[in-house]
């Protein structure tokens, strides 16, 4: 990825931001997730008109690759115990001649589809809610990726469709968008994105790492969503609990004005707490939208529950 040595520091950029700190408390540590009340998850209830259910998680171990962050790599799932153990004179016994299959995966934990924690990305020594950013050492001891698995995550979901409206297969990297392309693409669709929503955003980019394989990396710049402070705002005012994309970073990976890197990580995720999920495989779902013209559903999500991470695997599931 393009990196400029004069872009701006996050403390200047995001200096006037709004911030949900406190707004939940000095303990909170799940952000604009508490906006999905019950009466959120009754609003999401209500989306569903004939119970078709699309899961929204990627294969782990595709035989065609797993994309993830050019710094991680993918997950190995390995072996550990098949019927070739009961090859030799030394085989496992079990009453009644019972035989077995067992495996282990090695993976970072946000190598796949995934949740971010609060506490995963900050600036200026504090990550979510002001707490000191030296509480990740080790592990997260604030705003890990646990008490968002113990909550759960619940509500309506709308897919905005971003490769439809711009007109393409898959959206190219680089290209950029913002809330008012959000809004035009829902008015072209017939729905409305409203208060509290959980927002899911379609743009195929990852249909060019199957395609061009090792070369999707070079010069790696995702599309998305770009920052501006009008975009931060309406985030903000419209009150979204959870942004959930099909590309691994969520935003345009280098912002081509400013040169900084994953600013809306910082905007939307570290100050204003809203739960971040990535590489989703939103196909299915859309295309089943596009056929009848229905763009909100009930959106059900839970991370694994594991102490004190920076993320989780987790495979959403949209009911419509």
């Amino acid at each position: 990825m393009t990196i400029m040595s004069d872009a701006p520091d996050l403390n200047d950029l995001l200096a006037d931001a709004p911030k949900n700190w406190g707004r939940w408390g000095d303990d909170d540590e799940v952000g604009s997730l508490n906006f999905l009340t019950n009466d959120q998850v009754l609003r999401g209830v209500r989306s569903i008109r004939g119970g078709e259910v699309h899961t929204l998680q990627r294969l782990i171990g595709d035989p065609k690759g797993d994309p993830v962050w050019p710094s991680r790599l993918p997950a190995e799932r390995e072996m550990v115990i098949d019927e070739s153990a009961w090859d030799g004179d030394d085989a496992p016994a079990f009453p009644g001649g019972l035989h077995y299959a067992d495996d282990k995966l090695v993976a970072f934990l946000q190598g796949s589809t995934q949740y971010d924690a609060l506490g995963h990305v900050w600036y200026g020594g504090q990550i979510w809610n002001g707490y000191d950013a030296r509480t990740t050492i080790g592990g997260l001891d604030k705003a890990s990726v646990e008490p968002i698995a113990q909550r759960g995550v619940v509500g309506r979901g709308v897919l905005i469709d971003m490769a439809r409206h711009f007109g393409v297969e898959a959206i190219e990297s680089k290209r950029t968008f913002d809330h008012t392309d959000l809004l035009a693409a829902a008015e072209a669709q017939g729905v409305t994105i409203e208060k509290h929503d959980i927002l899911l955003i379609r743009t195929n980019h990852l249909q060019l790492f199957f395609e061009q394989g090792d070369a999707f990396y070079e010069d790696f710049c995702e599309p998305g969503l770009q920052y501006s402070p009008e975009l931060v705002t309406w985030f903000h005012e419209m009150e979204i609990p959870n942004l959930v994309t099909d590309t691994i970073a969520n935003e345009v990976t280098t912002d081509p004005d400013t040169g900084v890197a994953l600013t809306l990580h910082n905007a939307l995720m570290r100050n204003l707490g809203i739960a971040l999920t990535e590489i989703c495989d939103l196909e299915e779902l859309a295309a089943a939208c596009a056929a009848d013209g229905r763009w909100d559903f009930l959106y059900v999500a839970a991370p694994l529950k594991i102490h004190r991470a920076t993320g989780s695997p987790v495979n959403p599931v949209a009911i419509r």
